[in-house]
């Protein structure tokens, strides 16, 4: 296997979920039902901020060399995406500098303790589920008429969205076997279906159906 046939095959054996991270519905989910711009901003903040302390984390005690320096850009990134996101509030000086406490997915993210683990979970798995996220708040956006606001948020799903390419490179490195990329195939599999168990919760609890309509 190599880093591209990996992210090739969770997106296959993952479609139907991915596709659904990626509906409508994900906003609902991530909002809990408050389709307003303070509240879409906050749970994009606060996404943003939960993937930086989450790639702070693995950087502190990360081995490999080439994967703790990807981690450092990352967490330098997702930063920077949780600036550019505040700044798009009307009353951003009143936004908390605390970071959220961690959803299932960065909380399933921070137990992994291998090299391949991480990369196969945090750069392919994670920005397949984001990129998709991300996609809905644009649409949110540009449906509210706030150019600037979808202009920013295309450029950090651009970004996110690049972070597969990456991860899938790094895979070549740090993988070594074949039991290195089977744990790797697993840990971004279980990724996606962690997320995707999280949505599913969550629209469940509010009564909504997880399935599109057909």
């Amino acid at each position: 296997m190599d880093g591209n046939t990996l992210v090739e095959t969770v997106r296959e054996n993952r479609a139907t979920e991915l596709d659904r991270l990626g509906s409508e519905k994900a906003l609902v989910a991530s909002t809990a039902a408050r389709l307003d711009r303070a509240s879409v901003l906050a749970a994009t903040l606060d996404a943003e901020r939960r993937a930086a302390a989450t790639f702070e984390a693995w950087a502190a005690d990360e081995g490999d060399d080439a994967a703790r320096a990807a981690f450092e850009r990352v967490a330098s990134r997702e930063r920077d995406h949780a600036e550019r996101v505040r700044d798009l509030s009307d009353d951003a000086g009143q936004i908390s500098d605390a970071d959220p406490e961690p959803d299932p997915l960065h909380a399933h993210l921070r137990d992994l303790d291998s090299t391949a683990e991480r990369v196969a979970a945090g750069l392919v798995a994670r920005p397949l589920v984001s990129e998709r996220s991300l996609l809905q708040v644009v649409n949110f956006f540009v449906n509210e008429a706030d150019e600037r606001a979808a202009d920013t948020v295309r450029d950090l799903r651009s970004e996110t969205r690049d972070l597969v390419d990456d991860g899938a490179a790094l895979l070549d490195t740090c993988c070594a076997d074949d039991d290195d990329w089977d744990r790797a195939r697993e840990a971004a599999d279980r990724t996606v279906a962690v997320a995707y168990a999280e949505y599913e919760d969550r629209l469940t609890e509010m009564g909504v159906d997880p399935k599109p309509v057909c």
